[in-house]
């Protein structure tokens, strides 16, 4: 069942703690997969426990040996059988480090690449929610935790429970009566359990929901670095995080006292289980009821008995922190993408893979490249928050070769349009059509697969340009991937630069410009051959030597696309088919640069307010450079 964590968005909860079998029966497929491991620690387990108990029944009979023997007793006999039963734990011991250890790794990478495969998955809404910070806890300290707990929590049980049912008989087939001894004490135990691990369990929520906090502030500084020092706003910085820490080590004491509190008490009431055995049995030997053999074995089974009981207890709480880590990672896992491909939609996508001669099949087979022929927008309506609508009634229609640019203020609902389009978001009202037929009775690759879109701020990631570009369409040659290069006008400094190609890009693209960049990303978009293309600003953060280089290059790139431009910069929209003034959520103006401006409306105020703003800027350097 897909664990929901709406309830834990903030890592804990005050609902009572309890362990969630379900969760850890789920959870322990993933160390099931493992099948040969499992066994081989589950032998091993049951090899340490049957020694364990040899030692106590060797002990008794060395005892009983030399009363009745004296010098004569077999000591060479029992030396050789402890001799072998040192042997067997090494090689059990040794056995359970390599194995859970192996068992740890694999279970580890199999959470996380089934975390990181969901992610892939989930729509931007998903994102909006939550931090990186949160995400990246998910992926490293809690799924340490998580699978921790599943080898050596394994290990602990196995062993644990083996060891007390093997000493269980052992003492109930020397005598019955000193075994209920020792074994009444177990029901304390249970109800110390109970008390605390409610308790330990809602802090250990806390802790990791803290640590959470404290891994995206980590990253905030680090991403916003020189922001912090340009506004020598480090003081500042220190004060929240020192608040964050704060909670975290209030939240982490508890948790360590309640588990230092919870430990010593099950110690104190082994030891009383072991002084009852020692009060009892010498009793017993007084009055000839039991050898003295006996008791000292009993004495060891007793403290042998309640030593797997400490390690268990040291697991449960360790399970009680794990679970809320748990619950974090599998809230991952779970996450379901809120766009996603209907039923219709799957059931087709199956007939198709089933059906390669058929004309679904021949679509699939090219790859679901047929020309899309226009867009058409009835009615859309889209709202992140159902009292505040970003945009209301947009009708448009987008015919393949045609550029539409879409302006308007910040705010205006410029962005959101494409993203619906795009189908990033759905429209909450109205529909988006594609040659006729609603995009969510189409597959979400299907679109995916004929976008590209070049970004205000383009990503870049770390490794060769080369390999940038190619992301763009992972199975392309080198010849296809410098061909879009010169497409985008950035063959020229990718060859000036000393490693060409192969020039690592540096992390998020650290090692190049912001309009080298910006080139890369628009090479990357004409190696994928998108028949939509978005291009959202790409021009506000570049040089103008760039921007007219970018420019040069699109003229070619829309041809035979549908292309939509949000731009900044009016002068570099002057030639699109369409221009959209975008404001309030509707579309406010409609039309070519020309019919705009003769329109004398919103477009061509804010036309002329740019262009007397650049005229100024242009005045004021003129002036500052001039040496009069």
């Amino acid at each position: 069942m897909p664990y929901d964590d709406a309830q834990h968005d903030d890592g804990f909860d005050d609902t009572p703690g309890r362990v969630q079998i379900d969760l850890w029966k789920r959870l322990f497929r993933y160390a099931l997969v493992y099948r040969r491991e499992l066994a081989f620690l589950i032998v091993a387990a049951i090899a340490t426990a049957a020694v364990e108990v040899c030692y106590s029944l060797f002990t008794k009979w060395v005892v009983d040996d030399v009363q009745q023997n004296g010098m004569d007793a077999s000591f060479g006999l029992w030396a050789t059988l402890y001799l072998l039963c040192n042997l067997v734990v090494a090689l059990a011991v040794g056995g359970f480090e390599w194995i859970a250890g192996r068992v740890s790794c694999f279970v580890s990478h199999d959470i996380r690449f089934d975390a990181f495969q969901n992610l892939q998955r989930l729509s931007f809404s998903y994102f909006d929610r939550r931090p990186v910070g949160w995400l990246m806890a998910r992926l490293t300290a809690d799924c340490d935790r998580l699978t921790g707990i599943l080898s050596w929590g394994f290990v602990d049980a196995v062993w644990g429970s083996t060891i007390m049912v093997g000493l269980v008989c052992a003492m109930l087939v020397m005598d019955w009566r000193l075994a209920l001894l020792v074994m009444m004490v177990l029901p304390v135990v249970w109800w110390v359990s109970l008390k605390f691990h409610r308790r330990i369990l809602h802090s250990a929520r806390l802790v990791r929901s803290t640590n959470s906090e404290i891994t995206g502030s980590f990253n905030e500084s680090i991403m916003g670095v020189l922001t912090s020092k340009t506004f020598v706003s480090q003081a500042a910085n220190a004060r929240e995080f020192g608040v964050l820490t704060d909670r975290m080590y209030r939240a982490s004491v508890r948790n360590l006292v309640l588990a230092a509190v919870y430990l010593p008490l099950v110690l104190v009431i082994a030891s009383v289980a072991v002084n009852l055995t020692l009060t009892v049995g010498g009793s017993f030997v007084y009055l000839g009821l039991i050898g003295a053999g006996t008791v000292v074995a009993f004495t060891m089974l007793a403290r042998n008995f309640f030593w797997p009981a400490e390690i268990m207890s040291s697991w449960f709480i360790e399970l009680q922190m794990a679970q809320a880590a748990a619950e974090r990672v599998l809230s991952v896992i779970d996450a379901e993408p809120e766009i996603q491909d209907s039923e219709s939609v799957v059931r087709a996508l199956m007939a198709t893979r089933a059906s390669a001669e058929g004309r679904l099949g021949r679509f699939a087979a090219d790859g679901g490249r047929a020309r899309i022929q226009n867009i058409e927008l009835r009615g859309v309506g889209f709202a992140y928050d159902p009292e505040q609508p970003v945009l209301e009634n947009i009708d448009l229609v987008a015919r393949r070769g045609e550029t539409i640019a879409i302006v308007g203020p910040t705010g205006g609902g410029k962005s959101t349009l494409v993203n619906v389009i795009c189908r990033f978001y759905e429209p909450t009202a109205g529909q988006v059509l594609i040659d006729g037929t609603d995009y969510r009775n189409r597959s979400l690759h299907w679109l995916q697969s004929n976008l590209g879109m070049v970004l205000q701020d383009a990503h870049v990631f770390s490794g060769s340009i080369r390999d940038n570009i190619r992301y763009g369409r992972l199975g392309a040659t080198d010849t296809e991937v410098e061909h879009a290069a010169r497409l985008a006008d950035a063959h020229h400094f990718i060859t000036a630069l000393e490693q060409g190609y192969d020039t690592p890009a540096g992390e998020g693209g650290s090692r190049l410009s912001a309009g080298q960049k910006q080139l890369v990303s628009l090479a990357r978009a004409i190696l994928a051959d998108p028949q939509i293309l978005v291009m959202d600003e790409a021009t506000s953060s570049v040089d103008t030597e760039t921007e007219l280089a970018i420019q040069h290059a699109l003229a070619e790139i829309f041809k035979g696309r549908i292309s939509f431009v949000i731009a900044h910069r009016l002068s570099t929209i002057r030639n699109a088919t369409r221009i959209l003034v975008v404001d309030g959520g509707r579309i406010a103006e409609a039309g070519d640069h020309r019919e705009l401006m003769a329109a004398d409306g919103r477009y061509a105020a804010l036309y002329r307010q740019q262009g007397l703003n650049e005229a100024t800027r242009r005045w004021r350097a003129a002036d500052v450079g001039d040496p009069a």
